[in-house]
């Protein structure tokens, strides 16, 4: 099953987040992030905006790939793969 690796200022507003490891089915970035929700309720606002797609100061990976769909989040996560949830930073 794969992990999902989140960063420590979430602990804050979702502390069920703090048990280490996030563990959860394979499947799509969709039904991953779903699953991470369900064990902490409002996680997805966090990393989604409004329309399902990834917010734009958020960063998603897979085994250290960046995931390429933003909007439908159909990239697959395989057993054994991690998740990393991060800020993405950016600026002009």
């Amino acid at each position: 099953m794969p992990t999902v690796e989140v960063t420590r200022h979430l602990h804050r507003f979702l502390p069920t987040l703090r048990e280490r490891p996030i563990v959860v089915p394979a499947g799509s970035v969709a039904e991953v992030l779903r699953a991470v929700d369900r064990i902490a309720p409002g996680f997805t606002d966090y990393v989604l905006d409004e329309h399902g797609a990834v917010r734009r100061h958020v960063a998603l990976s897979i085994d250290g790939k960046v995931v390429v769909d933003r909007q439908a989040l159909s990239d697959r996560v395989g057993e054994g793969s991690t998740v990393h949830v991060f800020q993405a930073l950016t600026g002009g």
